[in-house]
């Protein structure tokens, strides 16, 4: 078990090498407008992801300039912007203007080298914002849907950050991006074999709209009080300064959680440590014993609906799975606990559920309920960590940030390794911290014995 404590420093600032700049698509692209589904158009959304690598040696940024533009001719939506339209209903809906007006690209130089960033990389800090340029917009909305800053170091390495558009894309879809984008930096004819599908009307509303089932990752408030009550935890978490803690759980660990649930029990790595997770931050966070807590979780639903979603769909192609309970109950009963809420909440995610959150989100007042709420997504795998445009795999993958959603990242060089990372307030972190890696030491690397992953 590899826990990071060590305070990372403030990096060195940023200089600017040259004016940032608009990268178009390469060559013509259509002109037109795509709507969003109801599942890329949820508030819960209207956030960037925002990744950042580490690489040894650097890359031409001309060539990373050029790979961009070709690239961006299949991906044209992310050289468009977003804006808010009204349908016949006259409600509010999110689209995607593809006018070509192209991604934001800054280049960048720090003095500082691969082996001091690598030092203390485990864990972000708020110094990383240096790392990507800063675009001024006064809305979310206008601000382009991709931003690419490439900063070179002293020693000859370099760190590439991108913020994209959540909206637009979800991780499957900019790991799908940004592999393309690296594979025609390395190869400029290469094709990818699954072309971007662009078109999110498969996941449309029903008309009328059928909400057929009760949806416990949702809720509607009635009033302002009412939103104030509920978003409690939330608000006393974000209301006060958040430290980044990361746990690493090498395989044998992780075989050894399993084997703590029960021996005879199958359940994926994603079930146990998520479960785990959440029972080690509700423990941590000292909360009554009768309140309910829940467990939302991302689900790929690409192969759940009828028919199949297209292979290079790479818009919003998972919901939410939520895990429900007691405070008393997660905390006093065996993870398996846990673990079966976390295997239901999967299972329940078939097509007529699927169709009846998607209905359910028509109503633009419905919210994602982060109350007493854990959100975990899993970064682990969607194949970003070998992202190579030419000079090889990065040293380092994650995110540019920590946040009070928990992460469970890859691990490069180590790929049946994860990394689990949350903000948390600071008198708390030393009991998540203990409760995270208490009784795994004596993990082993015998056969799982049926348990499978991912």
């Amino acid at each position: 078990m590899t826990t990071n404590t060590k305070p990372s420093p403030e990096i060195p600032d940023c200089y600017y090498v040259n004016d940032t700049v608009l990268i178009p698509p390469h060559d013509p692209t259509p002109r037109h407008s795509i709507p969003l589904s109801n599942i890329d158009d949820q508030n819960f959304l209207r956030f960037t992801i925002k990744y950042l690598y580490l690489y040894e040696k650097a890359v031409c940024v001309e060539n990373m300039k050029y790979s961009l533009s070709k690239i961006l001719t299949e991906y044209y939506p992310l050289a468009g912007r977003l804006r808010s339209s009204k349908n016949e209903c006259g409600d509010e809906k999110l689209e995607v203007e593809c006018n070509g007006e192209g991604a934001v690209f800054a280049e960048g130089f720090i003095d500082y080298s691969c082996v001091e960033f690598l030092e203390y990389c485990e864990k972000p800090n708020k110094s990383w914002r240096k790392l990507i340029c800063k675009v001024d917009a006064p809305t979310f909305l206008e601000v382009p849907p991709l931003v690419v800053q490439v900063t070179k170091l002293n020693c000859g390495g370099m760190i590439m950050c991108t913020s994209i558009n959540h909206c637009i894309c979800d991780g499957i879809g900019t790991s799908q991006f940004l592999n393309a984008w690296a594979q025609i930096t390395k190869n400029p004819n290469f094709v990818p074999l699954n072309p971007p599908f662009h078109s999110r009307h498969l996941l449309n509303s029903r008309c009328p709209p059928k909400v057929t089932f009760t949806h416990p990752v949702f809720n509607t408030p009635t009033s302002d009080q009412q939103q104030n009550d509920q978003f409690t935890l939330i608000k006393y978490l974000q209301s006060q300064p958040l430290i980044a803690t990361s746990i690493t759980f090498n395989p044998a660990q992780i075989l050894t959680l399993k084997r703590n649930i029960s021996p005879s029990i199958k359940c994926t790595t994603f079930e146990a440590l998520a479960s785990h997770t959440w029972k080690s931050w509700v423990k941590s966070l000292n909360l009554s014993h009768f309140l309910k807590v829940k467990l939302l979780f991302s689900v790929n639903i690409r192969k759940r609906v009828k028919p199949e979603l297209p292979q290079g769909y790479y818009g919003n192609g998972f919901l939410l799975g939520c895990a429900e309970t007691s405070v008393k109950d997660l905390c006093s009963k065996n993870l398996f606990h846990g673990v079966k809420l976390v295997q239901h909440a999967k299972s329940s995610l078939n097509d007529d559920y699927i169709s009846s959150m998607i209905d359910l989100l028509e109503d633009k007042k419905v919210q994602t309920d982060l109350s007493t709420t854990l959100v975990i997504s899993q970064w682990s795998k969607l194949d970003l960590e070998n992202l190579d445009f030419g000079s090889g795999k990065p040293l380092h993958m994650g995110p540019m940030a920590s946040d009070v959603y928990c992460l469970f990242l890859p691990v490069v060089g180590d790929p049946e390794s994860i990394r689990v990372s949350v903000s948390m307030p600071h008198n708390i972190v030393e009991k998540f911290e203990f409760y995270m890696t208490e009784n795994l030491d004596k993990g082993d690397s015998r056969d799982d014995n049926g348990y499978h992953d991912d």
